[in-house]
């Protein structure tokens, strides 16, 4: 009797067990499962409802106009968010632009019903930048025409059109010659923010431009350039569509060069010395891409050193088509488990080092290596066509949010010091960090100007109440750090700075607001950004 009670006790035991195993197992497999899922849908988490004591909702219009049936709506009334998923906004609606003759006819109906016109494209900026309260929404995205003169090595293109497929149809001769690091983004996008990336000697996406053709708020179309109608070109680019449409742009481009790919872990307070001796001076150092720790054991003190030595002009005549990025479900997976906590901070810089040099795509055949024997060879369109699917998931009771911030390079080792002590002292999660190399850039509303390097971070937070109050304090703490430093932020980002931080950051805004009325007395174009700097710059 005895020895079947014990018998029992172990059957119970080994079922009990088998049993939280088993519920383990597919806990894991579902938990797994779910961090490695892509969207499902945007996310539509609400709004951020004020930038520094100043609330950003409008009144629903009194006596909204009939649509005009010869326009074409994609949406009537609506809300209308941004990649950040807390910008949700109510608008008029939104048309649906293919040719000049639909921006034209939209700005006349605005111009005779009262309406404010807002430029939307793919819609990455996270502060309202793109669409504004009872708006006349222009979705550029199908405005997307791009034409390609190889004598002249240049493309002109409408702003809708997206780095990704401009990369598909320059490839295999030609490359972009700057554009953020990955191509997720619109022409039109880029152009208003003076978007940089990965090539640290083109600099900025203005250094590019040939020439532009605008339609202003009148209606009126003017060409400008770094030569011709100078004061305008300086406000267009990098002004947040707040002075027109461009309606084509003329941008450089380049040969699809071959490039040798490498990699050093250095000391992140070594980068100003490393880049001064090693990068400046090579001129075949084609991209550049530092990556800084955001482990706890090394937070922002390891930086690994991507690097493009330049080994043939152009890539041989059977050069495949660009891959697209692969292991995306493992790679989501990771950067979602980053969230939860130091041990998974540790494992994802683990891959990083260790793991990602073993799975490298090598686009170019060794065969073609011109004596570069094992080397890795990839052409210049390869590591600037990444479109970070991985970055996107279906976690709707979160978002990740984008940081930039300039600083003098002379300043660097004391702001990083700084700003690593910020951001350990807070809670939340700091996925990715990453040093760009930024030259003066001789825009109106510059962000640098003067030689600067730039951090970029990527941080998540919960999408209630609490989670938008720790990200307004880290962004206010980091833009303090910052202007201490003779630094400037970045602000295609959330509305999260106060009237002291915009002003200390961009002294020139009271003459970018007036040189706005001067283009645009009505102000016909507008967003909740544009009426957010205005309510902290004092301009009525």
């Amino acid at each position: 009797m005895a020895d079947e009670q014990k018998g029992f006790r172990l059957s119970r035991r080994l079922l009990l067990g088998a049993a939280v195993v088993g519920g383990a197992v597919l806990w894991g497999g579902n938990t797994v499962a779910r961090l490695a899922r892509g969207p499902s849908g945007p996310k539509n988490a609400g709004r951020i409802a004020d930038i520094d004591g100043f609330a950003l909702p409008l009144k629903p219009l009194d006596n909204a106009p009939a649509f005009d049936a010869s326009l074409p709506w994609s949406a009537k009334g609506g809300d209308i968010n941004d990649a950040s998923g807390l910008s949700m906004t109510p608008v008029y609606g939104v048309v649906e632009v293919s040719g000049d003759e639909h921006i034209a006819k939209a700005l006349a109906f605005a111009r005779a019903n009262g309406l404010k016109i807002s430029l939307a494209a793919i819609r990455h900026s996270m502060g309202g930048h793109a669409f504004d309260d009872n708006a006349l929404v222009l979705d550029l995205r199908k405005f997307n025409r791009v034409t390609v003169d190889a004598a002249a090595k240049t493309m002109t293109l409408q702003p809708g059109a997206r780095w990704h497929d401009i990369q598909n149809l320059l490839h295999p001769h030609f490359a972009v010659k700057a554009m953020q690091s990955t191509d997720i983004f619109s022409v039109g996008g880029s152009l208003s923010v003076n978007a940089h990336g990965m090539d640290h000697q083109a600099g900025s996406v203005a250094g590019s431009i040939r020439s532009m053709r605008v339609m202003l708020a009148d209606g009126s179309v003017t060409t400008c350039s770094p030569t011709e109608n100078t004061d305008l070109f300086r406000h267009v680019v990098g002004g947040y569509g707040l002075f027109g449409v461009v309606l084509e742009a003329t941008l450089d481009i380049v040969d699809n060069a071959v490039y040798r790919t490498s990699r050093e872990i250095i000391k992140s307070d070594d980068f100003p010395e490393f880049f001064a001796k090693v990068l400046e001076p090579n001129k075949d150092i084609g991209l550049f891409y530092g990556h800084l720790s955001t482990a706890p054991g090394n937070f922002l003190e390891d930086m690994i050193v991507y690097r493009y030595d330049k080994v043939a002009e152009r890539p041989p005549a059977d050069q495949p088509e660009i891959g697209e990025p692969g292991s995306v479900g493992l790679k989501r997976v990771i950067i979602n488990l980053a969230k939860w906590g130091s041990l998974f901070q540790e494992l994802k810089w683990f891959t990083e080092k260790t793991l990602e040099p073993k799975f490298e795509s090598c686009t170019v055949a060794r065969t073609s290596a011109m004596a570069e024997g094992e080397a890795c060879l990839v052409t210049r369109n390869n590591p600037m066509h990444d479109s970070v699917p991985y970055l996107f998931n279906d976690q709707m009771e979160e978002t990740d949010i984008l940081h930039e911030y300039f600083i003098p390079r002379a300043a660097y080792v004391e702001f990083i010091a700084e700003a690593r002590e910020i951001l350990r002292n807070q809670t939340l999660p700091v996925l990715n960090a990453s040093v760009r190399i930024v030259h003066r850039e001789d825009v109106a509303l510059t962000y640098a100007p003067e030689p600067a390097y730039s951090l970029v971070l990527y941080v998540n937070q919960p999408t209630d109440a609490d989670g938008n109050a720790r990200m307004r304090a880290l962004t206010r703490a980091l833009i303090d750090v910052t202007i201490k430093h003779g630094g400037r932020f970045f602000l295609p980002y959330q509305l999260h700075y106060t009237a002291r931080e915009l002003l200390a950051s961009y002294p020139e805004l009271p003459a970018f607001l007036a040189a706005k009325r001067q283009y645009d007395p009505t102000e016909l174009f507008s967003s909740t950004f544009y009426r957010a700097i205005k309510a902290l710059s004092g301009v009525s």
